[in-house]
């Protein structure tokens, strides 16, 4: 995967994690939830004072299963999508599987569920940087660049169309 400068300097700026800690190894997983939650105030933090604020994420009471909201601006137009992810057991070996669960079927780009697709070009970068790298590298580095690119084609060819927002919304 080769990064442009931009990418570069947005990945140089979101902390490194340290703990190689999962779901299942109790206090660690404490203390890497922890990281995961430092370097992820501080990239939403870096994104809004950039004017690049995309999503919203929350985790239930253990960290294992994160909701929220991701968006992508085309054409002056706010595209909204749910973001859910579960932390996989041999975390932060194996990397979490982005879910979009709306795109589901819309584009070959992605898996059964709503999973994007990341494999050739995300986990093999996350597998040299394991465990230095968590949600919001993952975020920065996967879901991030496959917005960018699937969006506007899922838009341009009627795949997804813009929904207006009414005042009741």
């Amino acid at each position: 995967m080769s990064l442009d400068e931009k990418t570069k300097s947005t990945l140089q700026k979101i902390p490194l994690l340290s703990s190689k800690a999962g779901p299942k190894d109790g206090e660690e997983w404490v203390k890497r939830l922890k990281e995961e939650l430092t370097a992820l105030i501080e990239y939403v933090k870096m994104n809004k004072e950039n004017d690049n604020d995309w999503f919203k994420i929350e985790p239930n009471k253990n960290g294992t299963r994160w909701t929220g909201k991701c968006w992508y601006i085309y054409n002056l137009h706010k595209y909204e999508f749910d973001l859910q992810f579960d932390i996989p057991v041999t975390y932060p070996t194996t990397p979490i599987e982005l879910e979009l669960p709306e795109l589901d079927g819309k584009t070959s780009k992605m898996y059964r569920g709503g999973k994007i697709c990341l494999t050739v070009h995300f986990k093999p970068l996350w597998a040299k940087n394991v465990p230095h790298f968590g949600i919001a590298h993952a975020l920065a580095l996967g879901l991030a660049p496959w917005l960018a690119a699937e969006i506007p084609h899922l838009v341009d060819n009627g795949i997804v169309v813009y929904k207006e927002k009414t005042s009741s919304s």
